[in-house]
């Protein structure tokens, strides 16, 4: 009898004395609870292509598929051989402007597609080569809906809340993908990488 009493004791105790299950606390407005997602579940969520954030939030760039570059072969192939054709045609009837013509676009036709190809196979290249790092640097992050912030909830790698574009832009030059960063993008600056301010609202963690 005093053995149960003394396991059951033992229970009540671990029980009191257990942590309380961590809460993620946006660093910039304290929001917590459903305002605060992972990056994966924010992109996931039935509005997020609607509302633009899963593009705000890439993980990478988009690259056109090998089918793609197939279809882009093929098309600048039959736009070449058409200008081959034309210029053959020239050379049948004795005429210059169609021989000179058609050759030069039938040339430049070639080079180009070919040219065209290979870039998209170098982006698709560039991109595969930086998805473990993209992935890691995506999957840990979370997103406030309340200020539209991005955060790690650890502080690290990065202290602080960063705007959608600048997580954007910190991911993919991580990952190596700076050549595929457009115009608007490039002039995004990140903030100082100072450590996150504890006494911000929220701090970096809250406890329920």
């Amino acid at each position: 009898m005093a053995t149960e009493k003394s396991e059951e004791a033992k229970q009540t105790s671990a029980g009191a004395s257990g942590a309380a299950p961590v809460v993620t606390v946006c660093p910039r407005c304290g929001a917590s609870g459903p305002s605060v997602r992972t990056v994966p579940d924010a992109c996931a969520a039935p509005d997020s292509p609607g509302s633009g954030l899963s593009d705000r939030l890439a993980k990478a760039p988009g690259v056109e598929s090998r089918f793609d570059s197939f279809t882009h072969f093929l098309e600048g192939m039959v736009l070449a051989f058409v200008c081959a054709g034309l210029a053959q045609h020239g050379v049948q009837n004795d005429k210059p402007l169609f021989t000179i013509g058609g050759a030069a676009l039938a040339v430049l036709l070639f080079a180009g597609t070919l040219w065209v190809v290979r870039g998209e196979a170098r982006e698709r290249a560039a991109v595969a080569a930086g998805r473990p790092r993209a992935e890691e640097l995506w999957t840990a992050a979370c997103h406030c809906a309340s200020c539209e912030s991005v955060f790690y909830p650890t502080g690290s790698p990065w202290p602080g809340p960063l705007t959608t574009d600048q997580f954007r832009k910190y991911v993919w030059t991580e990952a190596g993908y700076t050549e595929q960063l457009d115009e608007q993008l490039k002039q995004v600056e990140l903030p100082p990488r100072t450590p996150a301010d504890p006494t911000a609202p929220g701090g970096a963690h809250g406890h329920a």
